[in-house]
């Protein structure tokens, strides 16, 4: 399932780009990319899974060729989250099942708890549905000189330590554009502000809203991932395990727990480690029926 199609759907601001693979006669699955990444993020996992799915692949809004937002409209997590239901609407999706990696997944966690209705399945990869804390180290902002493609891509390295040279290489296919002096990025400056993009809930707020939820959740937590990925921060375990804790209270047997080796980009270095556990999860019968 190497063969993809790009799609572009209309939005107030512009389009929504994304890729697609499979027919669409089969079941939904909506992949969402995490923060500052593109939909190529998911290129080398999707050919693994099952093939009686339909895989749509979007970038976010001011991400890989998605249009960037009008001045003036911040990259709100809720304008994320809004960006899926419009997706979903131009698909004719009235049910799927979400795979979203770290930033993908927080997006779709919020969208299953505010439209528990139409998430039959929500795969996290190295990812929680909500953040907690508030103390987030913004990265320093990119030149807007054009770069080489080495230095871009040395530059992409740094900023990124678990992405090898290889997969950062296709990343910057779709995230980054060839101009008179050298290539720039295609996201939008303003989205590496993350205290625009990023909502942090309370605890009470959290317990909340995964009492809402109706899907069936899979959480892959890469052993080398997540904590100490772009965040000094990140070290600290406490949000992401009393997350789980409430996931395992609340959802009882609707949610399941698997670690496997890798860093946090574990589904684009070596998707082979990931690629079976979804699999199962993606086929497994125990959806949960749609409301009347």
């Amino acid at each position: 399932m190497g063969l993809f199609s790009e799609l572009k759907m209309a939005v107030p601001w512009g389009h929504i780009a994304a890729k697609a693979w499979g027919s669409q006669r089969g079941s939904p699955v909506l992949c969402l990319h995490g923060w500052l990444d593109n939909a190529n993020s998911f290129d080398r996992l999707i050919p693994l899974l099952p093939k009686h799915f339909y895989y749509v692949a979007m970038d976010f809004g001011g991400h890989g060729l998605s249009s960037h937002y009008s001045p003036g409209l911040p990259y709100y997590h809720q304008n994320f989250v809004g960006e899926i239901r419009r997706v979903a609407a131009a698909l004719k999706w009235d049910r799927f099942a979400i795979l979203g990696h770290s930033f993908g997944g927080i997006v779709g966690g919020m969208f299953a708890c505010i439209f528990p209705e139409m998430v039959d399945k929500l795969v996290l990869l190295d990812s929680v549905p909500f953040v907690l804390d508030s103390n987030v180290e913004q990265d320093s902002k990119q030149p807007s000189r054009g770069l080489s493609r080495e230095e871009m891509l040395q530059r992409f390295l740094k900023n990124n330590s678990h992405v090898g040279e290889e997969c950062g290489e296709l990343l910057l296919q779709r995230g980054a554009t060839q101009v008179a002096t050298g290539l720039v990025l295609n996201r939008d400056r303003r989205i590496a502000r993350p205290e625009h993009s990023f909502e942090f809930i309370s605890r009470e707020l959290c317990v909340c809203s995964i009492k809402k939820l109706q899907a069936s959740i899979l959480l892959i937590k890469a052993i080398e991932g997540y904590h100490d990925v772009r965040r000094e921060n990140d070290a600290d375990k406490g949000p992401m395990l009393f997350i789980i804790d409430q996931l395992k209270s609340v959802l009882n047997e609707r949610f399941q727990f698997v670690e496997v080796p890798g860093n946090h980009y574990v589904h684009l270095n070596q998707p082979n480690h990931v690629a079976s556990v979804i699999s199962s999860f993606l086929q497994s019968r125990d959806k949960i029926p749609a409301s009347p």
